[in-house]
């Protein structure tokens, strides 16, 4: 007969539970041969999980974590991504690494997400080794710029893609991207392109440049936009384009993420300027926060000085540990006057987290204080991307 399932705590499932009592266990832990401890065990049922797709579990234990016990929280999210894109069980004598160069860009047109040709993926090769990765370092660079709705969704398909493309990187050969059943892409003003790859090391060695002692970050961050940038500019044609240095697949996306807000406000101001031949300081930028039951965003609307009408609209989302308390507003006050804009208005009231109901596009604040949608002049209007970034 078939025993009764007993109701666990907060109705966590067993790998959950577990989880979040190792997490905890390495939160409180008093020394560093403890923390290996924790660190080993949580390892052994990550490892576990990941293979067995267990997703929905690894997402149970982190949401449980996220408001009770902060610092077990991050103990588990960085053991769960370094665990995933650290392509595990691919070798034995090696550290294996799935990393992303991501590419910020901005076109009037349609910005592409496309195959890379043979010659230029072996120039990034080289630029990549040469300039970002260790000497020595084995390299499978996949052969295809990702959007983001392409690229793997979640914790066990990033795990299953590091373990692929890893298993190349230690034969040091790059990956083909069977690009049959990929997902469309949506169409935005600013948006970025992700060139994912594995590097593969001897066990404890550098993985990167700057870990050398003749390599700094600044230097590889430098050498990698002026070279890789060099070769990605033709695979994205029409668009200005700028390079995020390349890391660890979820530290490189989060820089990614921060860095997109004020290359999205730049290039709409770039965008706005060319498209309506007005000059920035002719433009007027209306900040505005949007809640949900917390503070999620802020908005911005921007309208030409003299008129209400808001021709285009940008989001600014909340990061990481970001809230009502970060002083984003001013991070946001600093690109627009970098931009040219100096009329600038702030709107306190805490606005819904509202969207079109006919195109599903953010409502942006107006300066009589409403949200309404963006909508350009009409003679303008055919040149605009549908959806805005």
């Amino acid at each position: 007969m078939k025993r009764t399932r007993l109701k666990r705590r907060g109705g966590l499932g067993r790998i959950a539970e577990q989880l979040v009592w190792l997490a905890n266990g390495l939160a409180e832990s008093g020394s560093r041969v403890e923390d290996r401890y924790w660190e080993q065990q949580i390892t052994t049922v990550l490892d576990e999980a990941l293979a067995d797709n267990e997703e929905e579990a690894l997402n149970a234990a982190l949401d449980h974590l996220y408001s009770s016990e902060p610092r077990a929280y991050d103990e588990l999210a960085d053991h769960i991504e370094s665990r995933a894109e650290c392509a595990a069980g691919a070798a034995n004598t090696h550290d294996v690494v799935l990393i992303a160069a991501p590419v910020m860009a901005w076109s009037r047109y349609r910005i592409p997400a496309t195959s890379v040709p043979p010659a230029v993926l072996a120039n990034l090769r080289v630029h990549l080794q040469a300039h970002v990765l260790a000497k020595g370092a084995r390299l499978s660079v996949a052969d295809f710029l990702f959007s983001p709705d392409q690229l793997p969704q979640g914790y066990c398909a990033t795990a299953e893609f590091a373990k692929v493309i890893g298993g190349a990187a230690l034969d040091n050969l790059d990956l083909h991207i069977d690009t049959e059943g990929m997902p469309e892409t949506a169409q935005f003003l600013s948006d970025t392109r992700y060139l994912l790859a594995a590097v593969a090391v001897p066990r404890g060695s550098a993985l990167f440049r700057w870990q050398e002692t003749d390599g700094s970050r600044d230097s590889a961050r430098e050498q990698w936009r002026t070279q890789g940038g060099a070769c990605l500019a033709p695979l994205l044609p029409g668009c200005a384009i700028e390079l995020v240095l390349p890391e660890a697949y979820f530290a490189a996306s989060r820089a990614a993420d921060k860095d997109s807000r004020p290359y999205s406000v730049r290039a709409s101001v770039a965008f706005l300027a060319t498209t309506l031949e007005t000059p920035a300081a002719n433009l007027r930028a209306v900040i505005a926060p949007f809640w949900d039951r917390n503070l999620e965003e802020y908005r911005i609307g921007f309208t030409v000085r003299g008129r209400e009408d808001i021709v285009h609209g940008v989001v600014w989302p909340l990061l990481g540990a970001e809230d009502e308390t970060t002083d984003c507003t001013a991070q946001i006050d600093a690109v627009l006057r970098e931009s040219g804009i100096a009329d600038i208005v702030h709107l306190d009231h805490q606005f819904p987290l509202e969207y079109c109901d006919d195109c599903g596009a953010p409502l942006y604040p107006s300066p009589e204080g409403e949200v309404v949608h963006a909508e350009m002049p009409e003679e303008q209007s055919d040149q605009m991307p549908r959806h805005l970034h």
